[in-house]
């Protein structure tokens, strides 16, 4: 979608306001939407700033199960995975790294508590009461990791009466699910929540040489919550998860050649008569290898709140977590079914605990909110992979002799811990300068320090050296917002913030220490309402300034480097609309424009024999000119029930998954169509029938260009076919 098109569409939504508000003034206004990712309880449509709430009716079987399907429902977001783990891209800005160790540029917390690992942030979502979703760089509530933005998932909390729920879900591919939580009242003050969700499916594609399914899915998970709540000034919620993932899950696919690819044969690396998927045959979604993709992972997450209520004027929250999360992830990197050097072996463990308190004073015009946090983690990863066979590629004649036997029971190995320890402390006050005007100012200190000690072994080219390194790095974020509101349908802000991604230590990485990523954001808004409460809009315009991306690639020696390379700067525009219409009909919308590109940026050309070329001007990977999303609704009454429907088109258009540029890792624009009917009677049942990606479009969701020690193949991972089920639900 070109500049103009984009403008002209921005225009016609904002002619589609003004003429809806005479056909919507007669309907039932929309409910109020509160989010508490700002750390206190804000309207959304109050908020100086670019946010989204999910709530729980669009959660679940059908709707937002996992991290992936979020991309629909969110302006400007795109998420795809690699290796395992969650690529989150908000605005043009996210996850670029492919160590062990790297963090992404999006925070992700779970009832104000952060989830450090990536992986983690992958695992489905159940029993929550909404999603909150900030758009934009929250330098000063979070610091370290949200130079992007910030995703809190609220989980549900035990009700004072006996009761709960049970699901069940049947579809394609043989999906099973059942989810349900059950309230159980434990006496005047305290009250107790029990959830579970039990996840099985067979996989999208098949391994062809095996026969075995890819890309299942056999999941549980199981939560029990407590709160205290006497009715006075103290209140606490503890919360205990578990979850597991036993399954073929996240497997590499195979797409092509490269144009860094040498040999000339088409599909494939002609090596001991390896053959891919291209070769044999076999659709989008399947695969050809030796080695069956292996996803092995479970953690723990323990969470603690505490409120207390001095005042009217004062309160004081302390939220205490602890988490671990353990996996192993195996893939073939050389994406054939001969016994190669690509069984790609990935093991990672982490502990940490993070601990905040947050300090709120309140008055007539005045609000101040206030905190110190504290957070540490012990990462262990581990990359290995056996270089069984490898003579046949670098010495053919020494195979069979102890030449070849060395070469072939090497290793290229990665392992290593790291400690992360980070401080942060922060102030951010709202002034209320007239009845009209208010101004927000924010400061925070961000502290991080990383200790690692590991090895870098690469057997082939005679490497074994130690990567014990030491970084700290420190950085003051600012943040001051005008707001401006004429009356109490619109509101008006214009914000200057900065944000701070930590620097990073990777796991047995030979690369020094990566500098922290800092962004410069500007954004003005417009949001409001028409005079009932029926249609609410959100218009905003951005502009950031990023400074020293960590990007990773796979350089010449077919060894992971990661680098501080570029500087970029995004640009864009967002409008989001929501209605009620007459007779029961309402609507959602919103459309995107995105100009996110480079703007220094050096590195080693793959399709060149690495010679150093100049990528200034080309787009961000995973940040798309434009999406759209339109969300067409109707709810009325049928027999003794109550029916609701509901249609959503969405559309993105084409991406680039490397700073290349080029075609060998892109993704086509495209359109993905779900929809549902659900039908509900005797306060108790619930039947739902769904289907999302109905036009079955074969979407990528990454794309990574491997080492030349596997010709440059393409590979990555893809989203789902075309799904559809069933849920009956009681509500008890």
């Amino acid at each position: 979608m070109t500049n103009k098109n984009c403008t002209q569409a921005l225009g016609l939504g904002l002619l589609f306001i003004a003429n809806s508000w005479s056909a919507l003034a007669q309907e039932s206004a929309l409910e109020e939407v509160v989010v508490t990712a700002t750390k206190r309880s804000v309207a959304l449509q109050d908020l100086a700033g670019s946010a989204n709430v999910l709530g729980a009716d669009k959660l679940g079987p059908g709707g937002i199960q996992e991290v992936r399907d979020m991309q629909v429902d969110i302006p400007n977001l795109s998420i795809g995975d690699q290796f395992g783990f969650a690529r989150v891209f908000m605005r043009g800005i996210g996850m670029t790294s492919i160590d062990i160790g790297g963090e992404g540029a999006v925070a992700f917390l779970q009832d104000g508590a952060i989830i450090p690992r990536p992986a983690a942030q992958l695992m489905g979502m159940f029993d929550l009461d909404q999603v909150e979703v900030l758009r934009g760089p929250q330098g000063t509530l979070y610091g370290r990791g949200a130079t992007g933005g910030a995703i809190n998932m609220v989980t549900a909390k035990p009700g004072e009466e006996f009761g709960g729920y049970l699901s069940v879900t049947a579809g394609n591919y043989s999906l099973a699910q059942f989810k349900g939580a059950i309230d159980v009242p434990m006496g005047d003050a305290l009250s107790m929540r029990i959830a579970a969700s039990l996840d099985s499916r067979d996989g999208y594609g098949n391994n062809i040489f095996t026969g075995s399914d890819i890309n299942d899915r056999d999941a549980s998970a199981y939560r029990a919550t407590f709160v205290y709540d006497d009715g006075g000034p103290l209140k606490a919620t503890l919360s205990a998860q578990y979850y597991e993932e036993d399954d073929n899950n996240y497997a590499f696919s195979y797409f092509g050649q490269s144009q860094g690819s040498s040999i000339p044969v088409p599909f494939g690396v002609p090596i001991l008569g390896g053959n891919t998927v291209g070769m044999v045959g076999g659709d989008f979604y399947d695969i050809n290898s030796d080695q069956e993709p292996i996803n092995d992972r479970d953690g723990q997450l323990i969470n603690l709140t505490i409120d207390y209520a001095f005042d009217d004027s004062w309160s004081l929250k302390s939220i205490t977590s602890s988490q671990s999360m353990d996996r192993f992830l195996r893939d073939d990197l050389d994406s054939t079914d001969a016994n190669l050097f690509g069984q790609n072996n990935y093991t990672e463990e982490s502990d940490s605990l993070g601990q905040e308190l947050i300090l709120n004073f309140s008055n007539d015009r005045l609000d101040v909110l206030s905190g110190v946090m504290y957070f540490e983690e012990e990462l262990y990863g581990e990359v290995r992979v056996p270089l069984t066979n490898l003579c046949f590629l670098l010495a053919p004649d020494a195979c069979g002799t102890p030449v070849g036997e060395f070469l072939n029971s090497g290793n290229y190995l990665q392992d290593g811990d790291i400690d992360i320890e980070a401080w942060g402390a922060y102030v951010e006050g709202t002034y209320s300068l007239s009845d009209a005007w208010s101004v927000i100012a924010g400061l925070r200190y961000n502290y991080e320090e990383r200790d690692g000690t590991g090895s870098f072994i690469f057997d082939a080219i005679g490497l074994d050296v130690p990567t014990n390194q030491r970084e700290s790095w420190n950085d003051l974020t600012p943040r001051v917002t005008l707001q401006y509101s004429p009356n109490d349908n619109m509101m008006l802000y214009a914000t200057y913030t900065e944000a701070f991604k930590s620097g990073v230590i990777n796991t047995g990485s030979t690369s020094p220490p990566l500098d922290p990523e800092t962004v410069d954001a500007f954004e003005i808004g417009l949001k409001g309402q028409n005079g009932s409460g029926t249609l609410r809009y959100s218009v905003a315009a951005f502009f950031y300034d990023y400074q020293d991306m960590q990007i990773s690639f796979v350089d010449e020696t077919s060894t992971v480097s990661t680098i501080n390379a570029a500087e970029a700067e995004n640009t864009g525009l967002e409008l989001e609309l929501e209605g009620n219409f007459e007779n029961g009909f309402s609507f959602d919308f919103y459309l995107t424009y995105l100009s996110a590109e480079y703007q220094e940026f050096f590195n080693g050309d793959y399709a060149n024999g690495f010679a150093i070329a100049d990528l200034s001007g080309n787009n961000l990977p995973n940040a798309p000119e434009s999406t759209a999303k339109l969300g067409l609704n109707w709810e009325g009454q049928v027999g003794n029930g109550v029916l609701r429907l509901r249609g959503e088109a969405y559309y993105q258009d084409d991406v680039y998954f490397t700073e290349w540029n080029r075609p060998d890792a892109y993704q086509a624009s495209y359109e993905q169509y779900n929809a549902s009917a659900e039908y509900s009677w005797n306060d108790q049942w619930q039947l739902s029938v769904w289907g999302r990606n109905l036009s079955d479009e074969e979407v990528m969701s990454n794309n990574i260009i491997t080492a030349p020690l596997y010709d440059s193949l393409r590979v990555g991972a893809v989203l789902p076919p075309r799904t559809y089920g069933a849920t009956l639900t009681l509500q008890f």
